[in-house]
């Protein structure tokens, strides 16, 4: 069977400065995907930013031959998300919804205003990075979503 390729496919990866939204941006990127790699750089507790995690992962994509840049918006700005894909390399083809964070506690110590964080990273963030790239899709006649 042949090597599944993306050859001129734009991805991109959010939450991809580690973990497993790392492997995605680093596998599409082998692949011969574009990817934009996507990561507010903070801890797994929301806390902070940093544009580390994202440059590491983007400098291993080039540095293996492949096309990379990094976004450093929180995922609640998902279209300026998909305009760094769009001026970096002029499409949208792939939407991978991988950022999340965590707030180490059990469901019964859990507060509001902690569920309200995690949802609006894992759910609000992938609606507002999807809602920018719909119409890229649509236009396109082509895209694809994995959430993760």
């Amino acid at each position: 069977m042949a090597e599944l390729r993306f050859d001129g496919r734009v991805v991109i990866v959010t939450g991809a400065g580690g973990g497993l939204g790392r492997s995605h941006a680093l596998s599409f990127g082998a692949r011969g995907a574009s990817v934009v790699v996507n990561d507010l750089g903070g801890s797994h507790t929301g806390e902070g930013a940093s544009t580390r995690a994202a440059d590491m992962v983007v400098e291993e994509i080039r540095a293996a031959g492949g096309k990379a840049v990094a976004n450093y918006d929180s995922v609640l700005d998902g279209d300026k998300i998909v305009e760094t894909a769009m001026k970096a390399f002029g499409r949208v083809d792939i939407v991978i919804n991988n950022a999340g964070i965590l707030k180490d506690v059990s469901f019964a110590r859990m507060t509001d205003a902690q569920w309200d964080a995690i949802f609006a990273v894992h759910v609000d963030g992938a609606y507002k990075v999807l809602k920018a790239a719909w119409p890229i899709f649509r236009k396109q006649k082509y895209g694809r979503i994995i959430n993760t």
